[in-house]
């Protein structure tokens, strides 16, 4: 064997060296501190009342085998069809709640809620070509994500979101094949939350952009190889069948949009369907973010590509409209802001990376993550505080019956741990509105109507309130109503009969 061959054996390092330095490597470190940022922000945070409701739709979908196409939670829209927009996430949930408890529904939230960040640390910094500039736009993420991290299907849509976003890069620079895995995301995507129109919007905004080339002022636009232009244009192509692989076809597909353009009074008094605020910390994080980078782009005269500014527009209006959608603001913007900020610290060179003091980050992490697990005790205690879980307790001790009134926030509750007393409204949203319980319901919670006209109309035997809200302070003054059970955040009133 020659001498240049041995010389050249000794010096590779050997391969379980090499294995050892990619599991301690730097972007791992970042990646479990991650882990810790998410799991510290939502072990408080069992108390989403929309949680249940989709816990109760997937454990439709996991007992009886099929996925529900009409109501069967209420009396006020019963058997009126709805789109099941979210079948397969809520299955997602059901399982992991089949599996272990209250504890498995926080792993669920823990683990999503790490994926995201983990997995938009790497798209900043695929992006950006820097590791150490991308944890910052990792915190971006992290900051607008917080607006919607709870147990819901939209963490497995924005988890989609990131991963649409690596494939529109890989397919881009590395291989035009790797837009190919489009079709089969969306056909999954689809199923599991409504984002994936905004997934379907930015895959044509970047098509649109490959078509033009031109360089004015700090604005370009880069051409593309027509071979590279093809195949995503023939993934978009087969990327429409795939999104009708859903229980409802076109309905489904358009549910997004019928969605968003029919937001009702009563809907949009939800905090989370309000347009953003000024004085909303996130909505000044969103005009210095935007800031930043238009002064980035300036005083550094790096140019913004056409597809980027589009993308920011695009991000930057839904997040306007709604507060819910800053969510996928931060996942949009964290790229471009990486990017424009990639020269700004030494990049990322894996054969300096020092394994040690990586572990020295990873071991305490993980054992964070594990003491700052909530225990079931404090799940319990959770559900207890953001739900009227003791006000049921008191529907069924006293065999209430006939037609129950409750309120937008508390029917997702209902719907899970009293189902054999069908809910007025609860957050789903689509079948009361069409129908015409929403109208109603609104007219009659903020004192808009003659309370007693829709008791009457809708046969209300008992009314489950919030405690604070103000049809609590009217019903005792109406003499065919008697409160009957009162706590720190429920109230219970019954009608007056002559037999009670």
């Amino acid at each position: 064997m020659s001498t240049a061959v041995l010389s050249s054996a000794s010096a590779a390092p050997p391969a379980t060296t090499s294995i050892l330095r990619r599991v301690f490597s730097f972007p791992v470190a970042i990646s479990s501190l991650l882990s810790v940022l998410a799991c510290l922000t939502v072990r408080g945070r069992f108390d989403d009342p929309d949680m249940w409701w989709h816990l109760k739709l997937g454990e439709i979908v996991f007992t009886t085998h099929h996925i529900p196409l009409f109501d069967t939670f209420s009396f006020t829209a019963y058997h009126h069809p709805t789109v099941p927009h979210e079948w397969l996430a809520q299955l997602s949930i059901f399982i992991a709640y089949h599996l272990g408890g209250y504890s498995g529904l926080m792993l669920w939230l823990c683990l999503t809620s790490s994926a995201i960040l983990i997995a938009g640390y790497a798209l900043c910094s695929l992006y950006s070509a820097n590791a150490k500039v991308s944890f910052a736009g990792a915190l971006l993420i992290w900051l607008f994500a917080t607006i919607g991290f709870s147990v819901r299907p939209q963490m497995i849509g924005y988890l989609f979101l990131i991963a649409e976003l690596l494939i529109l890069y890989f397919g881009r620079t590395r291989s035009p094949r790797w837009f190919y895995a489009l079709p089969p995301l969306f056909a999954f995507w689809v199923n599991c939350h409504g984002s994936f129109s905004l997934g379907l919007l930015l895959a044509v905004i970047l098509l649109f952009s490959s078509f033009l080339s031109f360089h004015v002022g700090l604005l370009e636009a880069r051409h593309w190889q027509s071979a590279s232009r093809r195949a995503l244009a023939f993934s978009l192509a087969l990327s429409v069948p795939a999104l009708l692989l859903n229980p409802t076809g076109f309905r489904l597909v358009l549910y997004p949009f019928h969605a968003l353009g029919e937001i009702t009074v009563v809907v949009s008094a939800v905090s989370e369907w309000q347009p953003l605020s000024i004085a909303d910390t996130r909505g000044l994080a969103l005009f210095a973010v935007v800031a930043a980078i238009v002064l980035l782009v300036i005083v550094r005269r790096t140019p913004l590509y056409l597809d980027e500014l589009l993308f920011l527009a695009a991000g930057t209006y839904l997040a306007c409209s709604h507060r819910r959608l800053l969510f996928a603001f931060g996942i949009l913007v964290a790229p471009i802001f990486c990017r424009l900020l990639a020269d700004t610290w030494d990049k990322y060179i894996p054969e300096r990376d020092r394994p040690v003091p990586n572990l020295v980050l990873i071991l305490p992490s993980l054992l964070v993550c594990w003491f700052a697990f909530p225990s079931p005790a404090n799940l319990a205690a959770q559900v207890q505080a953001g739900s009227p879980a003791t006000a049921v307790n008191f529907i069924h001790s006293h065999n209430l019956t006939g037609n129950m009134l409750n309120d937008w926030t508390s029917g997702g509750y209902l719907i899970w741990a009293a189902p054999d007393h069908p809910v007025f409204i609860d957050g789903r949203g689509d079948p009361y509105d069409e129908t015409g319980v929403t109208p109603d319901f609104g007219n009659w919670a903020t004192l808009q109507t003659d309370p007693r006209v829709l008791l009457d109309k809708y046969r209300i035997s008992f009314i489950l309130l919030s405690r604070d809200a103000p049809m609590s302070s009217v019903l005792p003054l109406m003499p065919q109503w008697k409160l009957v059970y009162s706590d720190r955040q429920s109230v219970i009133f019954q009608r007056v009969t002559v037999a009670n």
